[in-house]
């Protein structure tokens, strides 16, 4: 496994070239890995350039977004594919992308559970999502389904206008007994969005989803949620905070999601709310950077070295160089916040916000599941002298979520063709050593 934060060589724990004394301790074949695994609603990101008729002839709205029957779908996605109106087709999804981007950064293991055509015909949107999954992600638990996966279709008309038109097809149709325990035990975390637990009657993904959450338990794996969208929360916050108390232990969210949530404005106050029923938060702000919020021991808490921050929270970054934990396993829970402005400012063009927040979980996930990976290797270490979350410093992992954003907003698509440079040129040296 790549260690996470793309630090100097001598901050990497040793992968091919053993320490002797470790091979003594444990044989080299009997390395122990780590990996996360997750839930999605699988669907491919279709864009087309087409003209108004186009729209209009399928009952879509110009400038809106519209759920469309799979028949429609299917002759849609038919015309633009015999007219070669199709300009990109990426596969997509939340956790997809989350997991995609953790074994690209990592270099290493991620499980998707989900749902996939039985049948992939070469070159349609099925084989898209395929071919755009990394390698490294396990996609042999997926269950085989008869009929479409999730379609997103962004038509774009020759005004620049962006209509949407989205297919479900079969994405929803998740079974709990397609849940694997053991994969769920063996995981550093099992990552969950809201979309999975908010489905039409009937449909199975929610039950499979609470499946998944109960053998995390049973296993004591850290669930983690990222909230998808602030109208999916606005419906009944109240259920969703109750959702986070009883099932979740980090949760992922941007400031619009996190004011719905909370009913807080402040990104920095509102995952302060949130450590009342979780945790460990990242939220992201946009502009603003992103922020994180977590608990660790009192007696090990260490004092930042950056300048201390205003805020709600008054210098509310002063111990961001320590590690988070579960507030269970704190014998005296302290809570602990870092923030990090946009990195290099942002890009100077953003070419896709789609995306952002994902890239920034995947290098959480990352760091966790190092920590993971450390902790099996080398048990004896002084990192382990506690139960940590995190192999680094909230400090050092907004750091490193921070670089995965600005690689995401400067790209067209939501998911890493390739890990980060060794090296920043842009960056002193001293930027990545704490």
């Amino acid at each position: 496994m790549k260690f996470p934060g793309k630090r100097k060589s001598k901050h990497y724990f040793p992968v091919s070239a053993r320490d002797p004394l470790l091979q003594q301790a444990q044989p080299e074949h009997d390395v122990s890995t780590s990996y996360i695994v997750g839930i999605d609603q699988t669907l491919v990101d279709i864009e087309a350039k087409v003209d108004d008729a186009f729209v209009q002839r399928y009952g879509l709205s110009l400038g809106h977004s519209l759920v469309i029957d799979d028949d429609v779908a299917e002759a849609l996605y038919q015309e633009l594919s015999d007219n070669n109106l199709i300009t990109h087709q990426f596969a997509g999804g939340t956790i997809g992308n989350t997991l995609h981007n953790y074994s690209v950064l990592a270099d290493d293991r991620s499980v998707l559970l989900g749902v996939m055509c039985s049948n992939v015909k070469i070159g349609s949107y099925a084989y898209r999502y395929l071919c755009n999954t990394s390698s490294r992600t396990d996609l042999n638990y997926l269950q085989g389904v008869d009929g479409a996966i999730g379609r997103c279709f962004t038509l774009i008309s020759e005004s620049g206008e962006r209509t949407f038109a989205i297919s479900p097809g079969q994405m929803n149709q998740l079974t709990p007994e397609s849940i694997p325990e053991a994969v769920i035990a063996g995981a550093s975390a099992l990552v969950l969005t809201s979309y999975l637990v908010r489905c039409k009657p009937g449909e199975p993904m929610p039950a499979a989803t609470m499946q998944a959450i109960e053998y995390a338990k049973k296993h004591d794996v850290p669930v983690v949620l990222t909230l998808g969208t602030k109208y999916v929360i606005a419906d009944d916050p109240q259920w969703w905070r109750d959702f986070l108390r009883d099932n979740v232990s980090i949760l992922a969210m941007n400031e619009d999601e996190a004011q719905e949530l909370t009913g807080l404005s402040d990104p920095l106050t509102a995952s302060d709310m949130a450590l009342e029923w979780v945790d460990l938060v990242l939220c992201t702000a946009g502009p603003h950077g992103l922020y994180m919020a977590g608990y660790t021991e009192e007696a090990n808490k260490r004092e930042t070295q950056h300048p201390l921050l205003p805020g709600h929270i008054a210098e509310f970054n002063r111990y961001e160089f320590s590690r988070a934990m579960r507030r269970e396993s704190c014998e005296n829970p302290f809570r602990v916040y870092s923030h990090i402005a946009p990195y290099m400012g942002g890009p100077e063009k953003i070419m896709n916000t789609n995306g952002a927040g994902d890239g920034a979980l995947s290098a959480l996930l990352h760091d966790i599941a190092a920590n993971g990976y450390h902790r099996n290797n080398v048990p004896n270490s002084s990192k382990h002298v506690r139960s940590y979350l995190t192999y680094s410093s909230l400090a050092q992992v907004c750091k490193y979520a921070n670089r995965v954003s600005y690689q995401v907003l400067n790209q067209h698509s939501p998911r890493l063709t390739r890990g980060l440079p060794e090296r920043e040129d842009s960056l002193e040296e001293a930027y990545w050593e704490r």
